[in-house]
């Protein structure tokens, strides 16, 4: 296994979302050489696996980007497109089963472009300078212009060889300068800033699956815990992307046919100032935060929408609290409502 746990994470991706999942929508735009391995599977969101015995017509077959051994000057390279503009606050360049074939070092630029793709007349500012790269290993490097907005990457590998994969720890940029003071919003999609902080149980995917795009692709898209067998519940902290009276709900257990929770509740709070990283007692506290959505029923595979007729106007928050009980999964989580 090459998971890393929050615990093993650097300060700077604790609190921090992929900027680099494909499952969001970044993509592998160009690559210079992608003889070995294609530059998409870099960008997947599953942990680099190992088969001994899979091959293909170019050879051993691996789970990452691999450019063929150069035999000209120069080296190799590829640009990315993120998923969201974003700021960055640090990557992972895992070189996981990658042993004999890693790149020495690598670097990595970044670029603005407002829309599109980048050209030839797109300019790129290094983010990262010539860093040495490990085999089979996690390689954790801070960036320290943390506030600079950016929407592509382009990485240099030295001189060629493959990655397994590319995190880019940061948070999504949206411009809530352009919503309005009574513009409908969703204060709880991970492309406007939203993020989850804390959560009793993500065995088969994490909370932040919830916040989004879409409303999924199968049941892995979607936040599922274990099965319980003790007391209590399950429930996820979440810091919406913008302090915001919450207006409408919809809570849809796509998918989510034998194992969708019995029922839900939404409590919220104006914390504005909780870190990233919750302690015990912020948890525990967030018990006892109001109620906007009582205990509700839920059916499989549904839509559940809940409008003012269903939710408590609590004023303006920073901070919800979604509890599934006792357990389950939930596809999506949508907060619309008004920026405060």
């Amino acid at each position: 296994m090459t998971d890393v746990s929050n615990a093993s994470l650097p300060a700077f991706a604790v609190g921090a979302i992929n900027l680099a999942s494909a499952r969001l929508g970044a993509k592998g735009l160009y690559a210079t050489d992608e003889f070995f391995a294609p530059l998409e599977r870099m960008l997947a969101d599953t942990d680099p696996h190992w088969d001994p015995n899979l091959y293909d017509d170019n050879g051993k077959w691996m789970d990452g980007w691999e450019s063929r051994r150069k035999r000209v000057p120069g080296h190799d390279w590829a640009i990315i497109r993120l998923a969201m503009p974003g700021r960055i606050f640090g990557f992972d360049v895992d070189t996981h089963y990658f042993t004999g074939n890693y790149p020495p070092h690598c670097s990595i630029e970044a670029a603005f472009v407002e829309d599109g793709d980048p050209t030839d007349a797109t300019v790129w500012t290094e983010i990262l300078a010539k860093a040495p790269l490990g085999p089979g290993a996690h390689h954790f490097f801070e960036n320290a212009g943390k506030q600079e907005i950016w929407t592509h990457l382009r990485l240099h590998i030295y001189p060629d060889g493959g990655v397994a994969r590319l995190r880019v720890y940061g948070s999504a940029y949206f411009d809530w300068s352009k919503v309005g003071a009574n513009d409908e919003v969703d204060l709880g999609y991970i492309f406007n800033g939203a993020k989850s902080l804390a959560w009793s149980d993500a065995h088969y995917g994490v909370p932040d699956k919830m916040l989004g795009p879409g409303r999924g692709l199968n049941m892995g898209d979607g936040w599922e815990t274990k099965r319980r067998r003790g007391p209590g519940h399950d429930w996820a902290v979440i810091r919406l992307g913008h302090p915001g009276t919450i207006r409408r709900l919809i809570v849809d257990t796509a998918f989510f046919k034998g194992n969708f929770p019995d029922t839900c509740e939404l409590l919220g709070a104006n914390r504005p100032d909780l870190g990233d990283t919750l302690s015990d007692a912020d948890i525990a506290a967030s018990e006892s935060w109001q109620p906007i959505l009582p205990r509700t029923k839920l059916q499989m595979d549904h839509i559940h929408e809940f409008g003012a007729g269903a939710l408590a106007d609590i004023g303006p928050i920073t901070h919800v609290r979604f509890a599934m009980h006792p357990d389950g999964g939930v596809m999506r989580l949508r907060l619309f409502g008004t920026k405060a």
